[in-house]
Formats: structure tokens, sequence, C-alpha cells
């Protein structure tokens, strides 16, 4: 693994992550305390987690059970906390489970953050990000009908300034170290950066979008933003939800997966998605590597600054996945998979 920057600081985090979005729900809690310990042992140097998870499903009686599983974990381990970068979430306007419907705001910032660090028993959040933005997102498959006519540009400045200035008074009194965005665009990053340059405000230093071989939004404007502003991708969903291991092919469903419980991936699971997954698994065994271990290495190679967030059911998935992240593509491979890429161009 590689040391990179993160974002336009002096901090160092490794090019992988750990998520933690199962704990408490496919997870249970002995097992990713496990993973903690494997994580760590194996130089990983960034968890990433979030105030709504765990997720499959979302409910509002399990938010923040995965903050306070890794908040045991932090108590149980009083030496450990220095050896990892956190990273946490705020929740966007939702309609079932955190605070709904309302606004990220000034005071829900410092509500939720308030909350988050009690259920993870620590005195500092290094990465602070807001879940998705409050005018709406793209993300999620909602790109086919994203309208942003009906975005109000002088609300959403002055909610931008109002928040910054809530990070800032964090930032001051130490609860968290750096804001960060998740689910946001090219002109959203652009103006957060830009308003905390105009109003000396802490800018924003990742953004946590999706990004896999199935899923390269990213490639475009974001990528060119976070070379030329010193933004780091946080990326997740590296193996598409799982289609890119291959175990939901040929009409595959298995006993407590992501897709036996929620059915369409988060709208992942299309009729051409299988075909492209098969494309990648035959370039995977014809270049002799690891599918997994092709699909997570592809994503830390790209010309633009990625940490590549990978979360585990099982502690035996995480060893599979830990096994391979030494592991480098060739010029030749990478030019196989952007082939395959222009044949199977956005297949969800």
């Amino acid at each position: 693994m590689r040391q990179i920057a993160l974002g336009s600081t002096d901090m160092m985090i490794t090019d992988y992550c750990l998520g933690t979005m199962t704990w408490g729900n496919q997870t249970p809690e002995l097992d990713a305390h496990r993973q903690m310990d494997m994580a760590l042992d194996a130089g990983i140097t960034i968890v990433d987690t979030a105030e709504m998870y765990p997720v499959n499903p979302v409910k509002a009686e399990t938010v923040g059970v995965t903050e306070a599983i890794l908040g045991r974990w932090n108590a149980a381990n009083p030496g450990r906390r220095g050896d990892y970068v956190l990273a946490s979430k705020i929740t966007g306007k939702n309609a079932a489970f955190v605070r709904p419907g309302q606004d990220i705001t000034a005071q829900t910032f410092t509500e939720a953050l308030d909350a988050s660090l009690a259920r993870l028993q620590t005195d500092v959040i290094d990465i602070y990000q807001m879940h998705w933005p409050n005018r709406g997102s793209y993300h999620f498959r909602q790109y086919w009908g994203f309208d942003p006519s009906k975005q109000d540009r002088a609300a959403t400045l002055a909610n931008m300034i109002e928040v910054l200035g809530a990070a800032d008074a964090a930032i001051k009194a130490g609860k968290i170290r750096h804001l960060a965005l998740s689910n946001d665009s090219a002109w959203g990053t652009a103006q957060w950066l830009q308003l905390a340059q105009a109003h000396g405000l802490p800018r924003v230093q990742t953004i946590q979008n999706e990004y896999s071989l199935l899923c390269r939004l990213y490639d475009t404007d974001l990528a060119e933003l976070a070379v030329n502003e010193q933004v780091t991708l946080l990326a997740y969903s590296p193996l598409g939800a799982g289609l890119l291991t291959g175990k939901y092919q040929d009409g595959a469903l298995p006993d407590g997966s992501r897709m036996a419980i929620n059915g369409d991936l988060g709208g992942r699971k299309t009729d051409r998605v299988f075909d492209a997954v098969a494309a990648y698994l035959a370039l995977a065994d014809r270049h002799g590597v690891d599918p997994v271990h092709m699909a997570l290495a592809f994503t830390v190679q790209r010309p633009f600054p990625v940490s590549t967030i990978f979360g585990a059911t099982t502690s035996d998935q995480l060893a599979h996945i830990l096994s391979g992240l030494e592991v480098t593509l060739s010029d030749a491979l990478l030019q196989d998979i952007n082939a395959t890429y222009k044949a199977h161009p956005m297949p969800f």
C-alpha cells in the first residue's frame, strides 16, 4: 500500500480504507472488532463510518449502531486510536431515519457531531463528511432523471457558508480535524472550496463518491477538479456492491448477501450489468489476476488522488481482500480494462 496525502494537508493515509457499513447488521460485533485488528495489523491507517450505519437496510432503530460498535473497540483499545484516521458522516435530508426532512445546518452539524463523538468514544473525528448535499444529488442511480433546475443557488451558498462556520468552530474546539463531502458534484465541490477561501474558513479535503470498474462518473470533471484543487477521493463500492466478485453471476443469490437482502443492489442490478461483469471476470482470468484484487487495484492506480474503501461482511472475506492490497496491474491489463469499459459503459 502507498501512503498518500489527505487533500491539501500534511496528514497521510493509506490508499486503501476499511469500511464499516455492515457492522451491527450483517456483521456481528465480535467479527467487526476482529476486522479492526486485522486491518490495522495489515497497515491500513484510515477507517470510514457514518451516523446512519449499518445499511442493508437502513432503519431508524439501528442508526448509530455501527459507530457504537467502533466506539467499543476504541474503548477496549485505548492505545490504538492514534493508529488510524477516523472518518464519519452527518446524514443529509432523508425521509425516514436520521432527522427526517432536515437539512444539514449549523445546528444539525453540531448536534450530529457531538452524538457521533459520544458513540465513537473518541475526542476527535479526523474527517467529518456531509453524507449528501442538501440541494440533492445525482448519485445512487439518480443521474437518469437528475434535474438541477429547481435548485436555489443563493440559498445553497448561504447554507454552505453557515456550515463552514460550524465546521470552523468544531475544528477550533478540537472536535474534528478536517471537513469533507460525499455524493457531491464538481460544481458543489468547487463552491465549497471557493467559499472557504473567500471567507477564511476550512476547506473540504476529501469527497466520498462511488467509483469502480462499473461506475466511472468521477473520471472526468471531478477528477480534473481533484487533481488541480488537491481533493482526495474516498471511493466507495469499488466491487460494485459485490457484483465484481462474480458471486451473483448466472442467477446466483447467496444467502445473507446484499442482493438477497435488498434485491436490486441500490439500482445496480440491471439487464446489462451481468454481461459487463462477465467481461471483467474473463479479463482477470486471462491476465491471471484475482477479480477482487483486480477491481480494487484498478481504483488506486487512477491518475487522481484516491483512497479506496473496501468493506467485508466477514473476517474471512476481509482476509481475502487484504491478501491482494499489494497487487499492481500491468499497463497491458489497464489497456484491456479501458477497452472493456468502452464496450460496457455505464451498465447501471
